[in-house]
């Protein structure tokens, strides 16, 4: 089990402003808690999964300290930007002889943003400008790890990971101690929504198929513990892609819709329902006013996150 449980940010309204906050990029990646004890290293998912024969690139942090657990994003780069599609081909993988060869060809960088242990002492309920002092004393700049800035203007950092294409940003309280397992207004994330995590509730067929997959239908939270549903995404799924993900859904057939909502005829006819267990990421252009994805596409599984973690209602 992991030693702890990641503190998570709430979703702002408008970014806040002030000598109180401090702002960071929001990286698209895959969260993680990353362990190093006698030199050894664990990396945990979000999930408390570990995966670390996913990422070899990150044993070498090892031969750095003997004792921390840090906070961060791993991150995979296409064209010099962080590509949630690029690290679908790493976050999966437990052989770790086929993960080191894609690390040669697909190399994943971990993007530190706290410290929460150092030689033995538990540092989470130190205040954020105390963990980050003492992280930025780490020096922990390596080919596959990096401390990245922090910002004091917002809402100008928002601007600039809007034009470079990047998600967002987070905005940290500087005296918040770390909440662990807690959703708290300490940290608060603005993203740009080019992409999402939804719950998959049903799967229709490729056109001409009785067994090839071709679209799922998706939910988001409904705020009543249930799942609204949000549209049907098709794009991505052709070849392997979808094999993989019809793979996942057949067992968790069931007889009637998840969904809290009524699924409209067209989509509804020809579904097969399953139970809402699996957490996928799809791009789309907005949520429209109706609570549906605008012209989805589907990025990857999100094996890092449960439905539980979707609990966040957007109502854009």
């Amino acid at each position: 089990m992991p030693p702890l449980r990641p503190m998570l940010a709430t979703v702002a309204q408008t970014v806040p402003a002030g000598d109180a906050w401090v702002h960071e990029v929001k990286w698209d990646g895959m969260r993680v808690l990353v362990d190093v004890r006698d030199g050894e290293v664990t990396v945990w998912s979000r999930s408390e999964r570990d995966v670390t024969a996913a990422f070899p690139e990150l044993d070498d942090l090892g031969r750095h300290y003997d004792d921390m657990l840090l906070d961060g994003e791993v991150v995979a780069l296409d064209g010099g930007r962080p590509s949630f599609h690029a690290l679908t081909e790493r976050m999966h993988v437990s052989d770790r002889r086929r993960a080191a060869r894609l690390a040669a060809t697909r190399p994943v960088t971990l993007m530190v943003f706290d410290l929460l242990r150092l030689f033995g002492s538990d540092l989470t309920g130190q205040p954020w400008t105390a963990r980050r002092e003492l992280l930025e004393r780490l020096d922990l700049t390596g080919r596959h790890w990096q401390v990245p800035p922090v910002y004091d203007d917002g809402q100008q950092l928002l601007s600039a990971t809007a034009d470079q294409g990047l998600e967002g940003i987070v905005s940290k309280r500087r005296s918040a101690p770390y909440a662990v397992g807690r959703r708290s207004p300490d940290w608060r994330k603005t993203a740009h929504r080019s992409s999402r995590s939804v719950v998959v509730g049903g799967w229709r067929p490729e056109v001409g198929s009785t067994g090839r997959l071709g679209a799922v239908l998706v939910g988001l939270p409904d705020g009543s513990g249930g799942w609204r549903y949000a549209g049907r995404v098709g794009s991505g799924l052709a070849g392997t892609a979808g094999e993989a993900l019809a793979a996942r859904l057949r067992p968790l057939r069931r007889d009637g819709s998840p969904f809290a909502d009524e699924v409209p005829g067209i989509d509804a006819n020809g579904t097969t329902w399953v139970e809402p267990r699996v957490v996928i990421e799809v791009r789309a252009l907005e949520l429209t006013g109706q609570h549906r994805l605008r012209q989805p596409a589907y990025l990857g599984v999100r094996t890092d996150l449960t439905p539980a973690d979707l609990e966040e209602v957007d109502d854009a």
